[in-house]
């Protein structure tokens, strides 16, 4: 992993303990600090033949460009500033955060966690047609059981054993107040839904993530002092009106479509 942004943490956020009151209901508020949680902006999977584009290499499209300038002018109207930038290290990460970054004017450098890289899919050559439906989107439909596999790939168990652990890392970090991740829908389902449930373990599907969406998450000094305060946010179109496919819906269609004869 790379060293730390260079922008100085800041000393005073919303979230700070003003201080401890005293006497028999003495309340302390604690002082959290701010997740910025994004998902790339659009990107073609299938080119114009019909034939997959390797997700490892795969770049944001002009829609995509669009939605990450987008939302970095969000950000920068309310002048918000990162102390830290980490991506998953995959292009479509990095370029929606260079696109944020050079709205916001900042310059911080960007980091690689690769173990935040997205759900890996496998081969699905060998699959009948039938199952093809449920090889495509059985990971993103509600409460899922660990042991589904995206695109007979990775386990949602095999996710969440490697996206949950190093946030405890990032936590325990305390030079920064304000940190912007930009990473995948299946990366950020997975922190949402420990976020809602951080005693336990769960992979909440149905958590829709749109391009270049925003998600806003505190955290407290206890592990399971977490708050969600913003999802799926996306700038271009936050009330997502006639939008009621799915990501990965789009995706299977693109997918089947490329499939007919032409």
């Amino acid at each position: 992993m790379s060293s730390p942004g260079t922008s100085a943490p800041n000393s005073h956020h919303p979230g700070a303990a003003s201080g401890a009151a005293t006497g028999p209901l003495a309340f302390t508020p604690p002082g959290r600090r701010r997740i910025y949680l994004m998902r790339h902006g659009d990107v073609t999977y299938f080119d114009d033949s019909g034939k997959p584009i390797d997700a490892d290499t795969v770049s944001l499209n002009a829609l995509g460009r669009e939605q990450a300038t987008a939302a970095g002018r969000a950000f920068a109207a309310e002048n918000l500033r990162f102390d830290r930038v980490i991506v998953s290290g995959l292009p479509r990460t990095r370029e929606t955060a260079e696109r944020v970054l050079a709205e916001t004017g900042q310059r911080v450098d960007i980091e690689t966690w690769t173990c935040w890289q997205e759900i890996r899919a496998g081969s699905i050559s060998e699959l009948p047609p039938a199952d093809l439906a449920q090889a495509f989107l059985g990971a993103f439909d509600g409460l899922v059981p660990e042991a589904t596999r995206f695109l007979n790939g990775e386990s949602v168990r095999e996710l969440l054993d490697r996206v949950i652990p190093p946030l405890a890392e990032l936590r325990a970090d305390t030079s920064w107040d304000t940190v912007l991740l930009v990473l995948h829908g299946g990366v950020n389902r997975a922190i949402l839904s420990h976020a809602l449930h951080p005693q336990g373990r769960l992979f909440l599907g149905q958590l829709a993530q749109a391009p270049a969406c925003i998600n806003a998450l505190d955290v407290g000094d206890k592990p399971n002092d977490w708050v969600v305060r913003l999802t799926n946010f996306a700038p271009p179109q936050p009330l997502h009106v006639g939008n009621r496919l799915t990501v990965m819906e789009k995706i299977f269609a693109s997918f089947v479509r490329s499939r007919l004869p032409r």
